[in-house]
């Protein structure tokens, strides 16, 4: 895409989520987690891999604080983690398959963790959205979340 920004999207680091992979629903639920097995795709959108479960997969859901700044716009929220998920996805100038199928909320942070600006468009259509933001000096980062839940799917960052 000439003259556009450049961007990253990685998964979530999956070492904060092995313990729970293969405990039993009481281990889990002592964590406050749920096993699904997935029964339609799209519908359990993988949060390391970045891709939405096939039919028979696992996925945990759990609690999962993605904006840890000390400020008001510190949030956590549920998130769904395939259940094996070793591996994070890299994905650059490119948007996910399971990002471009959903409507997104993309709210921008400035360094310090403050929301500056926000965003709901089409999966489809955020490409240009994310060149303006990042056009913007004081935006450090991206967030996108899926607007019909309000779940966060994933950061964007400058590479």
């Amino acid at each position: 895409m000439a003259g556009a920004a450049r961007f990253r999207i990685m998964g979530l680091d999956p070492a904060p989520f092995r313990h729970l992979y293969g405990l039993d629903a009481g281990a889990l639920a002592r964590h406050g987690v749920e096993r699904h097995v997935v029964t339609a795709c799209p519908g359990f959108p993988d949060r390391v891999e970045l891709r939405d479960g096939v039919p028979g997969e696992t996925m945990l859901l759990l609690n999962f604080e993605h904006q840890p700044a000390a400020t008001p716009y510190r949030a956590r929220h549920a998130i769904f983690v395939r259940e094996g998920a070793n591996e994070p996805a890299l994905f650059e100038d490119v948007l996910p398959e399971v990002i471009r199928i959903r409507p997104i909320s993309l709210r921008a942070f400035d360094a310090d963790g403050r929301m500056v600006d926000a965003e709901l468009a089409d999966g489809t259509a955020l490409e240009p959205i994310i060149a303006a933001m990042f056009g913007k000096p004081e935006i450090a980062y991206l967030h996108a979340h899926y607007a019909k839940r309000g779940c966060f799917a994933a950061r964007i960052d400058r590479p």
